[in-house]
């Protein structure tokens, strides 16, 4: 009997499916959407989430993908084509594209990043700013970094979730991912920043050196100052991206709003370096053959 009442109600219910602004859905909103339309569709009430689902994969386009993260699986189902952004943005609520993604939607790398970062922020804390200690800097940069285990593959692709610190979504914008979808990544001065503080998240330091490179023509340099002075990190990043600026080419003018800062500290491109060379000018470390 449901599934005689589904099948009366197909065509209002694929109508109703096609006509959503967004087709990925978690079981919650899924629930959501058979409460709402019960009446309307004639459904009777015993027929829950499981037979509704099963129903759309045999005689719809509903989609059921399973993700294996290290620590949970998540189920997502689309309806129809989705792009894989979209499915990673679907994992964790008011999530945007961030570092290799960003890079590639940016237009400011030739590669195909075979991970996508899907970022979501902490809740705000309240950090006291401690002081630096010359010895402190030295003994995290001569290590290997924390990366994020917390990934998952999908087709050939991984899907790598980072729980970064909170920002208000700064520099967070609508972009087009060129099937008329838009979806939620970090603007190209933030990009250029995060890749600069997490440089194995973009494929190293020198896929980030051409990455600025590549956004000679589009990047505000004041703006991105303005973003360094609200993210307010503890350590001198801001040697890093002068130093980024001045390999990549920029004019004097735009170096040198980042050359004002304060450069109290000797500072590290990447980390876990093996006899790296020292920039005087920037009080920074870097890799030979940079």
């Amino acid at each position: 009997m449901n599934k005689t009442r589904l099948e009366i109600s197909r065509t209002d219910i694929i109508e109703y499916f096609n006509n959503l602004p967004e087709k990925v859905f978690r079981l919650k909103l899924i629930n959501e959407i058979i409460s709402d339309n019960r009446r309307f569709w004639r459904l009777s009430d015993n027929t829950g989430a499981k037979d509704f689902i099963l129903f759309l994969q045999e005689r719809a386009k509903l989609q059921k993908i399973e993700l294996e993260f290290p620590s949970r699986k998540e189920t997502i189902y689309t309806w129809g084509e989705v792009t894989k952004y979209k499915i990673a943005l679907s994992i964790k609520e008011n999530s945007y594209l961030s570092h290799y993604s960003a890079m590639h939607l940016h237009g400011l790398t030739d590669q195909i990043p075979k991970t996508i970062y899907a970022n979501f922020e902490q809740p705000p804390k309240h950090l006291v700013k401690g002081s630096l200690q010359q010895g402190r800097i030295d003994w995290a940069f001569k290590r290997k970094p924390r990366m994020s285990n917390n990934i998952a593959r999908i087709e050939d692709l991984n899907i790598c979730l980072l729980n970064g610190m909170h920002t208000g979504q700064l520099g967070v914008i609508e972009l087009d991912n060129n099937s008329g979808k838009e979806i939620k990544a970090t603007n190209i001065e933030r990009t250029l920043i995060d890749i600069t503080v997490r440089p194995f998240y973009a494929g190293g330091v020198f896929e980030v050196l051409k990455a600025y490179q590549r956004a000679k023509d589009k990047v505000q340099i004041n703006k991105l100052a303005g973003y360094l002075n609200q993210l307010n990190y503890i350590y001198p990043y801001h040697q890093a991206i002068g130093f980024y600026l001045e390999k990549a080419g920029y004019r004097r003018s735009l170096i040198d709003l980042i050359r004002k800062l304060e450069m109290k500290y000797d500072f590290y491109l990447t980390y876990d370096m093996k006899k790296p060379l020292y920039s005087l000018q920037w009080k920074l470390f870097y890799p030979e053959g940079f």
